[in-house]
């Protein structure tokens, strides 16, 4: 992991479908009670502030979406449902609200640990693998993110994305957004081709 460098500032400024495309193959890292957790990013979704109606800020800002508002850099998380949390990438400038959820990771380091915070025990079948962070929240639960890691600096030491090479756009697939009921034909999810972490196929 020691060749990997963190993600800086710089990687969360300028067009944020460029950026959501970007973060794909990246490794999403977080420091928890002295472990390590750590995955791949395959699948993401692109929320756009103003102009779209599926995004939390499309109506101003709120005590609950003010993250978004900031810039970026920062993990915006959200409760949903009375009952899961979701974690985004907030990306651009201050004031304009754009962010990229993240929806899949591949589980690569402590994953005993993610299990245990997913199904409360250390051995997994080969199906509860493939379902530890095969969706928004499954990802939050097994990466123990909750309320109080809402407006962590990505740039820190706790939670962080390191670098890794591009991926070639014939490995990006592009469709649109899962579970959205307003703005559902802009073409704003992008995943890794084939990779069995992706949410929904």
């Amino acid at each position: 992991m020691n060749h990997m460098s963190i993600l800086d500032s710089k990687f969360f400024e300028g067009d944020v479908h460029i950026i959501a495309e970007s973060l794909l193959g990246k490794i999403f890292v977080r420091k928890l009670n002295g472990n390590i957790l750590s995955g791949k990013i395959v699948e993401v979704e692109v929320y756009d502030g103003l102009t779209d109606e599926a995004s939390h800020a499309f109506n101003g800002k709120t005590k609950r979406n003010e993250v978004m508002f900031k810039q970026g850099g920062l993990l915006y998380v959200y409760f949903t449902y009375g009952m899961h949390f979701c974690a985004n990438v907030v990306t651009g400038n201050v004031d304009d609200p754009k962010a990229v959820l993240l929806r899949g990771i591949e589980p690569l380091k402590g994953i005993e640990l993610m299990s245990i915070n997913r199904y409360g025990k250390k051995s997994f079948t080969q199906k509860e693998f493939i379902n530890l962070t095969n969706g928004p929240a499954k990802l939050c639960k097994a990466f123990g993110i909750e309320r109080f890691e809402n407006g962590m600096d990505l740039t820190g030491e706790t939670i962080f994305i390191l670098d890794s090479p591009k991926l070639s756009k014939s490995e990006i697939i592009t469709s649109t957004r899962i579970g959205v009921n307003k703005s559902i034909n802009l073409p704003w999810r992008y995943y890794i081709k084939n990779n069995p972490f992706v949410s929904k196929k």
